[in-house]
């Protein structure tokens, strides 16, 4: 894990804590002895539609809603490809998902990542979904409640002191030793559709 995802961890933690405020639809319950946490959400659908396809390359390009093109090679895991014709439609959707949480102590800070990959068995409709969660935690290593700052030791041992939005709730139940969590989870569904 690179210094980049320590920063970027910590720019995510703010601006969750901050968005906070804004998406408390979103809000999971309280943790265990009261401690902040929130769930945000967000979906996005783009349908595209095929504009040529190379079987024998294994590329696709695609005409999305505004009129733009790409051309994508498809790797191949992905089963039903000589399926794909030209002027099929191709829907994505993109879930991106954010959890933060405040959980007690006990153990270093660290950072892990899990993939799946599923696709539809031979000779279904081309589909298929990809699921990528990343998880890392950071020890509060100091707190200062009447300034709203928490001070954070991440999985490389880098130390970084974040301001905390007046909006997230029970603020004082975070103690030094506590972990902040941040887990994302990002899911893209690909289905093809014949016009």
């Amino acid at each position: 894990m690179t210094g980049k995802h320590w920063s970027g961890f910590a720019a995510m933690i703010l601006a969750t804590v901050v968005a906070s405020a804004a998406v408390a639809q979103y809000q999971a319950p309280q943790q265990a002895g009261g401690k902040p946490g929130v769930v945000v959400t967000e979906v996005v659908v783009i349908t595209a539609t095929v504009e040529a396809i190379d079987y024998a390359k294994r590329t696709v390009t695609l005409k999305g809603p505004q009129g733009n093109t790409m051309t994508f090679k498809v790797d191949k895991i992905a089963k039903n490809f000589d399926q794909i014709k030209q002027g099929d439609r191709v829907v994505f959707e993109v879930s991106d998902s954010v959890a933060l949480f405040v959980r007690k102590g006990g153990e270093p800070p660290m950072a892990a990542e899990m993939s799946a990959v599923e696709v539809a068995p031979r000779g279904k409709k081309p589909a298929g979904v990809v699921v990528n969660t990343t998880e890392i935690t950071a020890s509060v290593e100091a707190i200062d409640y009447k300034a709203r700052t928490v001070t954070l030791k991440g999985p490389e041992g880098n130390v970084r002191t974040i301001k905390v939005d007046p909006s997230v709730k029970n603020f004082d139940k975070v103690q030094k030793g506590d972990q902040i969590v941040l887990r994302t989870t990002e899911a893209v569904a690909i289905t093809v559709q014949k016009q």
